[in-house]
């Protein structure tokens, strides 16, 4: 089992070990010794990022991740994490909370406002494990939270799992579409002033390009696949999100907001169905006029 460290618990330390660059990327994973017949494993079970300021902690995953067929680059710091991220996108981020230059919560922020894509699966390991941690983790973007101590067969069997959500999630991504009555390839989902094309990941709100994140996409063409009609909120979660156990409702309606907000006008087409889920409409529902009392009839 692998146990929190005191700088989880306890004030975070200042120092962080560097490589002589300076930059708090740890060792070239060449350094250690080879992991014997992981060279052909890691083609597929793709790259990770692994973002932890302790070295020794580092070397132990870096070493179970190899094994179990993953290419392995790590950071000891937020800076050097995003670097790495930009010059070559990792499939997963196993990301500690506490680091020395700025909070893991503020890397997971970066990583989805990049608009990089695809985006890879955030996994946050912490000691912090309260529902308040939790929550605000999901709802800065990571995909699952692993709180420690935990077992590295644990942490193994969450990034097959995310992995294979992802892959669901991609095909019913596709599937979208065709629900949608646009053909791959062949234009765009347009909804009022809204519209959005899946084969390039882009939203237009009228005619000017709106960023948004993959799990943003995700739910956006989740509504629309079915215009006017209510979406509950169980299958949102698990359309979307491939179904978490922690994810909740909140974190629902927190994406739910910020998609609205990043739609400006269009994002008035969400409509909230209280007690059930969302719907996307054409056209806002407009405010019904005063009723005059008919007891009060001005001849």
């Amino acid at each position: 089992m692998l146990s929190p460290t005191t700088k989880e618990t306890e004030e975070p330390r200042r120092l962080t070990p560097r490589t002589p660059t300076g930059q708090g990327i740890s060792a070239d994973p060449a350094s250690r010794p080879p992991v014997p017949g992981a060279e052909t494993a890691r083609r597929r079970k793709g790259r990770v990022l692994l973002v932890e300021d302790e070295a020794d902690l580092v070397s132990s995953l870096s070493y179970s991740l190899e094994a179990a067929g993953y290419q392995v680059r790590s950071a000891l710091d937020g800076t050097a994490a995003l670097q790495l991220a930009a010059a070559q996108p990792p499939d997963i981020v196993l990301l500690d909370l506490m680091l020395p230059d700025m909070s893991g919560l503020e890397v997971c922020r970066r990583i989805r406002a990049s608009g990089q894509m695809p985006q890879p699966i955030v996994i946050m390991v912490t000691a912090r494990g309260e529902e308040v941690d939790r929550v605000v983790g999901f709802e800065v973007g990571a995909d699952d939270y692993l709180v420690k101590p935990f077992s590295v067969r644990e942490l193994l069997l969450r990034m097959e799992a995310r992995q294979r959500a992802q892959s669901m999630l991609d095909e019913q991504e596709h599937g979208v579409t065709l629900a949608a009555g646009i053909a791959p390839g062949k234009g765009r989902i347009a909804l009022g002033n809204l519209e959005v094309d899946p084969d390039s990941h882009q939203v237009f709100v009228d005619g000017s390009e709106v960023h948004v994140s993959a799990l943003e996409m995700r739910l956006l063409l989740n509504l629309l696949a079915v215009p006017g009609k209510v979406r509950y909120r169980r299958e949102l979660l698990t359309e979307v999100w491939g179904y978490h156990p922690e994810v909740s409702s909140r974190t629902l309606d927190t994406h739910v907001k910020r998609l609205r907000q990043k739609l400006a006008d269009a994002g008035a087409s969400i409509h909230t169905v209280r007690g059930v889920g969302y719907r996307i409409v054409a056209q806002p529902v407009p405010s019904e006029p005063p009723r005059r009392n008919p007891g009060r009839h001005r001849d």
